[in-house]
């Protein structure tokens, strides 16, 4: 009643102009997910999918990974799949989203933003929401100018 026990899920969002071509970066975030994804989130440090064929909308994941010393598991799902624009994933087991949006600046530049959002904070973390806040803000920082290092060092004349 009155929305007071609404949850509000714990945001962060960076964006990076990357000297590559829309189509390139897509192929790297999106059609190359798995073998890329653990590069530019050294975190993860198991990844396997568990549908067949290409990754595409609907396809199922699982990762294990290691934020600051606690390991988690979790399954996702591919939810949005636009080639050369946007994947989003969003968590099957846990609530998280993370999305990868991709504008063409020119031929040869483009700008990726990554938005994370932790859709329920978990009522014994609830003290701790600043602190969760920042985290995953330089978290978001990281993973673009991880993934524009990665994509720039590939080809270095795009």
């Amino acid at each position: 009643m009155f929305g007071l026990l609404k949850e509000t899920p714990v945001v962060g969002k960076s964006n990076v102009l990357i000297n590559s071509p829309s189509d390139k970066l897509f192929e790297f975030i999106g059609d190359n997910l798995l073998e890329n994804y653990p590069r530019w989130s050294p975190e993860v440090r198991e990844l396997e999918k568990l549908t067949d064929g290409p990754v595409k909308l609907g396809t199922l994941c699982r990762q294990v990974r290691i934020d600051q010393g606690n390991r988690s598991e979790s399954t996702f799902k591919v939810n949005v799949f636009e080639p050369g624009l946007r994947i989003c994933f969003e968590g099957v087991s846990n609530p998280y989203r993370c999305d990868y949006a991709i504008e063409s600046v020119n031929e040869k530049t483009c700008r990726i933003t990554f938005i994370f959002e932790l859709l329920d904070l978990e009522l014994h973390m609830k003290p701790f929401e600043k602190l969760v806040r920042i985290a995953i803000q330089d978290g978001t920082e990281r993973t673009v100018h991880n993934i524009k290092k990665l994509i720039e060092a590939e080809d270095p004349n795009s």
